[in-house]
């Protein structure tokens, strides 16, 4: 037997079993949503407090011109397999938010992505939505404020994932294609002319420092008309936290806050680093540095953009164990689109990524 009829094989069996154990559910009674970002997938419910993830590399097939036929034998697998081990009820409604690699699919191709999609409804029968940057830009701040309470004082939170990045308020957001990996992998092309990434890009010159911080102010140029008000900015992503904020902190902790730091002690540690070669910016950064040293300098460039671009002084960090599964589990919309899945994937051939913010109602 086939790797795919060994796999649907399962999918047969192992929805059996959970229909046989798990109690019967109205379809407004519970939700299942899945976080499906550039590393991997996250299942939730509303009805629980469990979540359950498996890491899958979508970006590299990606970059590769590969599209994510690949990937449809483990992410079919993990629909079907994650609620099972999450211990959530069978009959629930399924909804799957597909994130930034998700988008770069749909940019290359939007009617393989689409095929795909169906493959994997008639597998797992969860609908996978391909949710635009706005959007889950609304779902990470949805998802700051119901963690963070009252300790977000700042107008928005600043989410640096591995393919995308978002600046989310309540009422406005920026988003781009430029997280962790994607920033690294760009400064990779036009710094050091290679294809390979993670690349060494230090020692680096006094030219190709600024050569890379007008690359990304470029990148960021939509950022003012986005975010027309003043904005305030809580990082809460691992970038920040276990990467930038402990580099600075070592390199000059009198000028370092606990809960953040100023743009131009970043800026000074920049140019400390930069110049390093690998094996210098380890021993300088202590132990456990080299953890995070493949992305520091790009990350430490990016943080340093974002805030030119929205004019911050001051970063705050909090370090969030951050899903867009609480907005996606709240998003009607999105669960709207269950119900009507073969008419959106019909727009999302059409449409491209705008047929999220189609009206599901006038389905046929």
């Amino acid at each position: 037997m086939s790797g795919v009829g060994k796999l649907l094989g399962r999918f047969s069996i192992g929805l059996l079993v959970a229909l046989l154990v798990q109690p019967a559910f109205a379809d407004d009674a519970c939700r299942i949503a899945y976080d499906m970002g550039s590393s991997g997938i996250r299942a939730g419910s509303s009805v629980s407090p469990v979540t359950k993830q498996v890491d899958i590399d979508y970006l590299a097939p990606l970059w590769a011109g590969q599209g994510l036929e690949n990937t449809f034998v483990p992410t079919a697998a993990a629909l079907l397999d994650l609620p099972l081990k999450g211990g959530f009820a069978a009959a629930c409604p399924h909804v799957g938010g597909g994130f930034s690699a998700w988008r770069l699919a749909l940019q290359q191709d939007a009617g393989a992505l689409a095929d795909l999609l169906a493959r994997l409804h008639a597998a797992s029968e969860v609908a996978v939505l391909v949710i635009p940057q706005n959007q889950e830009g609304a779902y990470g701040y949805r998802g700051a404020r119901q963690l963070l309470g009252e300790r977000l004082t700042t107008s928005h939170v600043l989410d640096i994932g591995g393919g995308s990045l978002q600046v989310a308020g309540e009422r406005t957001t920026f988003g781009e294609v430029l997280g962790q990996k994607v920033w690294h992998r760009t400064l990779c092309q036009e710094i050091r002319n290679s294809e390979s990434s993670p690349c060494l890009l230090q020692p680096m010159t006094g030219d190709e420092l600024q050569s890379a911080r007008a690359l990304l102010a470029e990148k960021l140029q939509g950022v003012a008309a986005a975010l027309s008000e003043k904005v305030t900015m809580t990082a809460i992503s691992r970038p920040v936290s276990r990467g930038v904020l402990p580099a600075v902190a070592r390199l000059l902790p009198a000028a370092t806050d606990v809960a953040g730091f100023r743009r131009p002690v970043l800026s000074a540690a920049i140019e400390r680093l930069a110049r390093m070669t690998r094996e210098e910016m380890i021993s300088a950064l202590g132990a456990g540095a080299d953890t995070h040293v493949a992305y520091l300098i790009s990350d430490m460039l990016l943080v340093e953009g974002l805030m030119m671009a929205t004019d911050s002084d001051f970063l705050q960090v909090a370090e969030l164990d951050l899903t867009n599964l609480p907005g996606l589990l709240a998003d009607e919309r999105a669960f709207t689109w269950e119900k009507h899945y073969t008419c959106y994937l019909e727009r999302l051939r059409q449409q491209g990524l705008t047929a999220y913010d189609s009206d599901p109602e006038t389905c046929p």
